[in-house]
Order: structure tokens, then C-alpha cells, then sequence
């Protein structure tokens, strides 16, 4: 009886945990969602220009951006300082991330601010969701794309619905600044993630 006992406490213990957890990730998700609002009203300039900043915590100008500044500044504001934990992660494992610069090392000014970097790294340190079924992107999630040039493309997913409300808009920089747009659809969709 007490065998019993102690294996339903256990159990109602984990459900709690489980419940718990999935709340504390949904909380984290709308803090994300809200910080990548509040950097909309922002005037940020698109620049991919190569800038030597600080680390950790470096960021450049306040007033110029492109769409991985996005995702840096949102995280950024939860904490989160992206810039370091993809430098920790690309010098421990660098033959995972992609080498599409020729580079032989990491550098800690741009390797964070490079979408196909950040995709190994929240595929690595986060959840890759599916890319097909619309109801799955929620907010807080991070979407990748390839855009026709051929260039990667990233953005946040906020707690702001379209026209119809059938899918919540993205936060990005695609060159007119840090925006709210439905534009989920507008490209190829090359990665979905979650990431804490």
C-alpha cells in the first residue's frame, strides 16, 4: 500500500513538472514573441556591413540591422546573448556548422549574424519543428527561408494574427527595417525551431 502511495505521489509529481515545463515554454515563447514586437518600433537601417563589436553581449549600431539582428536583439532582451553561446558552440564543435565563407576558425564579430549558422545551432541546441503544417508555427518560433537570389533569411514568429486570422505574422529585416508582415508563405521555408 505505501509502494502505491509513493509510486502516485510520484506520478502526480511529474505530471505537475510536465505541466510546469510546458507552461514556463509557453511563457518563454510569448516573452520572445513580445520582444520582437517591441523592436519593430526601433528605426533600424538594413546594413550587412562587417562590424568588429564587443563580446560577449556585442551588437552593432543600434540603428542598422539585417534579419539576424532580429533574432539576436529579441533573444537579447530575454537575456539571451546568441553571440556567445554560437561562438561556444562553433569553437567546441566547428565541423558541424556550414563553411560556406572559407573560414578556418570562428570569429566571434559575424558568426552569430549568419542565418545558415544560427539554423545548425538552433537545430543543435533547440527543437526542429515541421515545415508543412501551418498550425505548428506559433509564437516564438523561428522560421528560416531561402529568398529567389539564393540568400538565407530568418525571422521571428509574434503573437499578431494576418487580415483573416488564420497564421500569426513574422518579425524580420529583409530591408525595410525590423517589421511585423505575414510573409510565412512569401518564400521557401527551409527550417522551423524553437529554442530557450
Amino acid at each position: 500500500m505505501i509502494k502505491l502511495k509513493i509510486l502516485l505521489l510520484s506520478l502526480v509529481y511529474l505530471s505537475l513538472q510536465g505541466q510546469l515545463t510546458a507552461q514556463g515554454n509557453k511563457a518563454f515563447a510569448q516573452k520572445l514573441s513580445d520582444a520582437a514586437i517591441s523592436i519593430t518600433s526601433d528605426k533600424v537601417i538594413y546594413d550587412p556591413a562587417y562590424f568588429s563589436i564587443p563580446y560577449p553581449n556585442g551588437d552593432i549600431p543600434a540603428n542598422r540591422g539585417v534579419c539576424t539582428d532580429v533574432v539576436i536583439r529579441a533573444y537579447r532582451k530575454l537575456g539571451v546573448d546568441l553571440q556567445k553561446q554560437v561562438h561556444e558552440d562553433m569553437r567546441i564543435n566547428f565541423e558541424k556548422y556550414p563553411k560556406n565563407w572559407g573560414l578556418k576558425k570562428t570569429d566571434r564579430n559575424i558568426d552569430h549574424r549568419r542565418v545558415p549558422n544560427l539554423m545548425t545551432f538552433f537545430s543543435r541546441k533547440g527543437i526542429s519543428k515541421s515545415i508543412k503544417k501551418e498550425a505548428e508555427y506559433v509564437p516564438g518560433d523561428i522560421v528560416t527561408w531561402n529568398l529567389p537570389n539564393g540568400a538565407s533569411h530568418i525571422g521571428i514568429v509574434v503573437d499578431k494574427k494576418n487580415w483573416n486570422s488564420k497564421r500569426y505574422k513574422i518579425v524580420h529585416n529583409i530591408g525595410s527595417g525590423q517589421v511585423i508582415e505575414d510573409c510565412l508563405y512569401n518564400f521557401k521555408i527551409t527550417g522551423h525551431y524553437t529554442f530557450e
